[in-house]
């Protein structure tokens, strides 16, 4: 049943209008008056809905039913992901959310390849964001992650969420996931592409990180965030 997100409240016994892209994307998969559909806005529920009238340029639906979501684990993940390039972090962001990535704040390290500032960081975090709702509607996931604006490293690590865990992508004085208490938060930073500095290293495990490692070989930075959240999704969320 096709998925579609919208930024609007929803009410059950409401018509909505669709909006331009949700239209295109109905009349690409051929849909059709009376077809059912899925609406969310990331509060956590279902309205599914059905549609009363559909052209190549407009659309409404009459929201019919609201249902809870039950497919969110227990484990909260929040991924501090180092700004990697364009496709690796779309890619990354994309996968995390289908993983069950629970808040991601993009951050600046200083090996990072990609530097954003301004206007331009903005519209990177929006376009993050859309992924984000996109990996949403695919997964069947009805809260939508935040993707915070992009911070330094060092003030990223001055304004962390709450977490039992905090743990960091890296090799020095590192443990393995499965020697740690269960959490049921975490706050987990990725390293860019030629990995964290000694510094950074450093500096994150003054801020309280414990560093852990998957294994004895380098992995990417994309496969090392999605490796790393399946086992812990593994080990103490609903895998």
């Amino acid at each position: 049943m096709p998925r579609f997100f919208l930024s609007t409240a929803l009410h059950v016994g409401e018509t909505v209008t669709l909006p331009g892209d949700v239209v295109r994307h109905l009349n690409v998969l051929r849909c059709r008056i009376g077809e059912e559909i899925v609406l969310f806005n990331g509060d956590g529920f279902s309205y599914h809905a059905v549609l009363n009238s559909l052209d190549k340029r407009a659309a409404e639906a009459e929201i019919s039913s609201i249902r809870p979501s039950e497919n969110e684990s227990p484990l909260h993940i929040t991924l501090i992901q180092a700004v990697s390039s364009g496709e690796r972090m779309d890619f990354t962001l994309q996968k995390s959310v289908e993983l069950g990535v629970n808040e991601i704040i993009p951050v600046e390290s200083a090996r990072s390849v990609v530097k954003l500032s301004g206007e331009r960081a903005e519209k990177r975090v929006s376009r993050w964001q859309e992924i984000v709702i996109s990996a949403c509607e695919q997964s069947g996931r009805n809260t939508v992650p935040a993707v915070r604006p992009l911070l330094p490293f060092r003030r990223a690590l001055q304004n962390l969420p709450d977490a039992e865990a905090k743990l960091l992508m890296g090799l020095n004085r590192s443990c393995r996931l499965n020697s740690l208490p269960p959490p049921r938060s975490v706050v987990f930073m990725i390293g860019p592409e030629g990995g964290w500095t000694e510094e950074e290293e450093r500096l994150a495990q003054e801020a309280g990180f414990q560093a852990v490692s998957l294994g004895r070989r380098v992995l990417r930075t994309e496969t090392a965030a999605l490796a790393a959240i399946a086992a812990m999704q593994t080990l103490w969320g609903d895998f």
